[in-house]
């Protein structure tokens, strides 16, 4: 072992081989070469960087090849950060890129203390995470398979008379539709049977979420957020395997700046210019976050729907909901009324939201006790 100052390795990793660079304290950046990504070379690579130091810290970008390696390094000893690929520091002028550089700029980056690490899920709470995920992309599927069979029934002048909104009388209208054309009748069954085989998989899919989520650590988190309004069970399951441990942001804020909901700033001197939201980290976090805020353009009201999920809920919790409701629903019509539109009090609206939701998933956490035994 040459000395037992810290190694510091940076790592470009892609599917099928690892670009390393190496180095120790303040000394020069090394090249170390290219392995693969099998356990049998990320042993070997673990051994070769252990005899160089004792203290060893290694980081990567974050991306498609999940978080197997991060796992493997830390039960190897290692202090291993996955990186946000967005905010590592890049100088203007750079135009060329190359493996080889990107490992280099890593260890620079990481030796200077200029790299913000992202969250890493639990090896339970990635599982739950990719399950929600796959009922969004399911319902995703409906969204297009729906919005492709419009397009095909208008593209041949036919319309539907009363409200499209895939109800009972809708559906029934399309099962008894056909078309003179027997190609055109295939096409249009081929339509309508793609729709049923998604709608079954979404339906597959939440029943297996509402299996899955009582073993759930998070599960007195999704009932909490469930008081709330405009977040029901799918949207709750959503943001709660999104968002984590809520207990990891010190600050509401820092949960709004994860969302990506609050205000950019380009700002000199005395002038201070603020413009869009930044739309930066979880894109499907902040879309479930948009979708309910839009719920509260209306006035503040207990729906059925909202008591019976209130039922089983401390008392703490609902009247953390209905605070909510007060000061979200009268911040979007004084918004409206100084003349904003829809969008922009929206906006505003669900960055006040995440601040109710950090704090009540919080709250559903400490008084888990409780929340325990009711089902989803």
């Amino acid at each position: 072992m040459e000395n037992d100052s810290t190694l510091y390795v940076g790592l470009d990793v892609h599917k099928d081989s690892i670009m390393v660079a190496y180095a120790i304290g303040m000394g020069d950046v090394e090249l170390l070469g290219k392995t693969g990504t099998t356990h049998i070379e990320v042993d070997r690579l673990c051994k070769r960087l252990q005899s160089k130091a004792r203290h060893i810290v290694v980081v990567y970008e974050a991306g498609p090849c999940g978080y197997g390696l991060y796992r493997r390094l830390t039960e190897k000893g290692f202090d291993c950060m996955v990186c946000a690929p967005s905010l590592i520091p890049r100088k203007p002028g750079e135009r060329v890129k190359t493996d080889r550089r990107d490992a280099i700029k890593l260890v620079r980056s990481l030796r200077a203390g200029d790299l913000s690490a992202v969250h890493v899920p639990t090896v339970e709470d990635e599982a739950f995470r990719d399950l929600a995920r796959a009922w969004s992309s399911a319902r995703e599927d409906l969204k297009q398979a729906r919005c492709r069979l419009k397009s095909f029934l208008l593209s041949h002048g036919v319309r539907y008379v009363g409200r499209p909104d895939w109800g009972p009388t809708h559906r029934r209208w399309l099962s008894t539709f056909s078309f003179d054309s027997a190609w055109q009748q295939l096409a249009f069954n081929e339509h309508r049977r793609t729709i049923e085989d998604r709608l079954a998989q979404c339906e597959r899919l939440e029943v297996a979420l509402r299996e899955a989520v009582p073993n759930w650590r998070f599960y007195p988190a999704v009932l909490a957020l469930q008081a709330m309004r405009g977040i029901q069970f799918t949207s709750a399951v959503g943001l709660a395997s999104e968002l984590g441990d809520l207990s990891r942001f010190e600050h509401p804020r820092q949960l709004m700046a994860w969302l990506g909901v609050t205000p950019s700033e380009h700002s000199s001197g005395g002038k201070r210019r603020q413009g869009s939201i930044t739309k930066t980290g979880n894109s499907y976090a902040r879309k479930l976050l948009v979708e309910s805020a839009w719920s509260y353009r209306h006035p503040a009201r207990v729906s059925i729907d909202i008591q019976r999920r209130h039922e089983g809920i401390p008392k703490p919790i609902i009247d953390r909901a209905w605070d909510a409701q007060l000061r979200l629903c009268r911040r979007y019509r004084k918004l409206v009324a100084r003349g904003k539109s829809a969008h922009v009090a929206i906006i505003a609206v669900a960055r006040e939201l995440t601040g109710f939701i950090w704090d009540i998933g919080r709250l559903g956490m400490s008084l888990a006790s409780p929340l325990g035994p009711r089902s989803a």
